[in-house]
């Protein structure tokens, strides 16, 4: 019998009775964090059986200056922003105004996949789960870096997109839908997705400080700076605009405003502070978005992060699901330069954790939210900021290694076939559109035509190709960019890849295809008799 109660004791998950409070050294351990990732603020929130148990700050707003990051700082939530165009969605379905499966073109006629069968299929659910066929981060190079594209400009483009697999095969983290999922949003209730996110979240949640435009972050006192490296060096930065794919990545919030945000997704839709006569969705639908709707492939963690290993992970209706010591964990990440942000939800536990950073540095989110889930789980104490670090400095001395390795393998006796005003001209790609090439000086010199930020210098590597050398260093997103030429000696194509397999995945270049634009002749004014 005993033998039998041990096989129990270990198989069983911890009981909710034996969920701990917050440790007493979190403080502590959040300064090691910051510190240990050079992250200079970071702003916290724990909410726990529908009250908020901690809500406060850490660090500075911004390098250098002595204001500091408090509960209500705003920061760029990022991805995080999904969640809510989910919960607008399922609003609209709890109205009866569409259903989770509707057919995309039956509310947007006009819109239009690579594939006439996607296409006809792809329903609302789809737009919200990575399974389209479109390959990871597919079209982001549209609105990322800030780009002046208009966002109907960027629906009208996905149909030059190909897909990188079968339709519904395979999961693969996508942006470019989601703002699709704002166009049915709008279509369906007659406001835009921004102001039905303000109204019909926002204002009845009591997140009074949030906002839908990155433009917000520029104005008021209480903002989070973002921060990024450039060639190593932290410095401030700009915040960067997603405001032409806001329901993918817009929205800016304070863990103040997060906590009630929490607060209304563990409740299953009720509003806090309304005895539950108030709900922005029904239960169903909370359930709803929070089931699996497409499996994801569950990844072996690096030998420090062991403890983290799932067994089974889904992305659910603007949520990730897996699993972590027996609990069903439910969360989103989210990153844009600058910013870094993590909601993590455990439904049995009653449990929230929101974290947001002013620099995009992983360890600096994950730690506060393993550590206080094991917390509260009664798990033993885990030196997350050591894991993590030992993590990113295997995958950094991984990427260097593959960065060398190419180093190796170069010529870099070889010449260019060609002089180098030979290279320059404007290239068109189906779905991006154009750049220009123009030798400047002793260099060519390489421009996104509507993405202000994507301007650098090629540096010759070998024979054809040549490395982008952004001027912007913050981007970190150096690229390859190879020719080649036609039987007739011209350049025929002209293709990129990211030199790091670090580089952040939204710089979609390898998706690229340009082939040289032949201007037309100047008009030959005719003499008049």
């Amino acid at each position: 019998m005993r033998h039998v109660l041990a096989l129990l004791l270990v198989f069983l998950p911890l009981s909710p009775t034996f969920a701990q409070s917050l440790p007493p050294d979190l403080d502590a351990t959040i300064q090691k964090a910051m510190k240990t990732f050079d992250v200079p603020g970071v702003a916290l929130a724990v909410v726990k059986d529908g009250k908020v148990v901690l809500s406060k700050g850490y660090g500075v707003r911004r390098l250098g200056d002595a204001a500091p990051v408090t509960a209500d700082t705003l920061f760029g939530i990022a991805s995080n922003s999904k969640a809510f165009t989910a919960a607008a969605l399922a609003m609209l379905v709890d109205e009866g105004k569409l259903q989770w499966d509707d057919r995309v073109v039956d509310h947007l006629p006009s819109f239009q996949m690579f594939d006439p069968y996607v296409t006809r299929e792809l329903t609302v659910r789809d737009l919200l789960v990575h399974r389209s066929g479109l390959g990871l981060g597919a079209g982001d190079l549209l609105y990322f870096p800030q780009s002046t594209f208009t966002e109907d400009e960027i629906v009208s483009k996905l149909r030059h997109i190909r897909p990188a697999t079968s339709f519904r095969s395979r999961y693969n983290y996508d942006n470019i839908l989601y703002l699709v999922a704002g166009k049915v949003i709008e279509k369906v209730s007659g406001r835009h997705w921004r102001d039905f996110v303000r109204e019909r979240i926002f204002t009845p949640v009591g997140m009074r400080d949030s906002s839908t435009l990155s433009k917000a972050l520029r104005v008021g006192s209480n903002v989070a700076t973002p921060h990024a490296k450039a060639d190593g060096v932290l410095k401030t930065i700009p915040a960067m605009g997603f405001d032409n794919n806001a329901p993918a990545a817009a929205i800016n919030s304070s863990v103040n405003d997060l906590s009630k945000w929490m607060l209304t997704q563990l409740a299953r839709g009720v509003i806090p502070g309304t005895e539950g006569k108030k709900r922005l969705f029904s239960e169903g639908q909370s359930r709803e978005m929070w089931a699996a709707q497409t499996v994801m492939t569950v990844t072996e963690p690096s030998k420090p992060l062991a403890a983290l290993r799932a067994n089974f992970a889904a992305y659910g209706l603007g949520w990730s699901l897996r699993d972590y010591r027996g609990y069903k964990l439910v969360g989103h990440g989210g990153a844009l330069p600058g910013y870094y942000s993590r909601v993590m939800l455990v439904p049995e536990l009653g449990l929230g954790i929101a974290v947001l950073t002013n620099q995009e540095e992983r360890g600096t989110i994950e730690v506060p939210v393993w550590t206080v889930l094991d917390a509260f789980m009664g798990a033993p104490a885990t030196d997350w900021v050591a894991a993590f670090k030992a993590d990113d400095d295997a995958k950094k001395a991984k990427a260097e290694g593959q960065v060398a390795s190419l180093k190796e393998g170069r010529k870099p006796e070889s010449k260019p076939s060609l002089p180098l005003e030979a290279y320059a001209g404007k290239f068109r790609d189906a779905w991006y559109g154009d750049v220009t090439l123009t030798r400047e000086a002793q260099k060519l010199v390489l421009r996104f035509s509507r993405t202000p930020g994507l301007v650098g210098e090629l540096e010759h590597w070998q024979y054809d190709t040549f490395v982008a050398r952004w001027k912007d260093r913050s981007l970190n997103a150096d690229a390859f960019v190879s020719f080649s030429l036609k039987p007739d000696g011209t350049v025929g194509e002209m293709r990129m890849q990211p030199v790091s397999p670090l580089t952040d995945f939204s710089f979609d270049f390898q998706d690229l295809l340009f082939t040289p634009v032949k201007e037309a002749p100047s008009a030959v004014a005719l003499p008049v008799h």
